[in-house]
């Protein structure tokens, strides 16, 4: 899924998830509006047993270089999600044009 596709998806209210699959200190300075953080380093089956399996959860992070988003994605699906990667990530997000939030976003 590109930007411009999660944009589209996310104004549409499609049944999905954005997943900021980075350190919680990284996802606190900057993050896609509305996303969750899930650090891939700690999805377990209990972080993730209040999510909902019936949502689309679209996994993501800095982009080029980082494969955090596809740890995410990998894992999620392992436990059962159905799971999407954005392309690029927040770097291609940003790059598009779309806003962004927290501490320096």
């Amino acid at each position: 899924m590109d930007s411009w596709d999660l944009y589209i998806a996310k104004q549409q209210n499609e049944n999905l998830i954005v997943v900021d699959g980075r350190s919680k200190v990284v996802f606190t300075k900057e993050h896609i509006p509305q996303s969750i953080n899930l650090p891939h380093r700690e999805i377990c089956l209990s972080s993730v047993e209040h999510l909902d399996k019936t949502k689309i959860y679209v996994c993501y992070c800095d982009g080029i270089g980082c494969n955090a988003s596809t740890k995410t994605a990998v894992k999620l699906l392992t436990l059962g999600f159905q799971v999407k990667e954005l392309i690029g990530g927040l770097d291609w997000w940003k790059r598009d044009g779309y806003a962004t939030e927290g501490n320096e976003g």
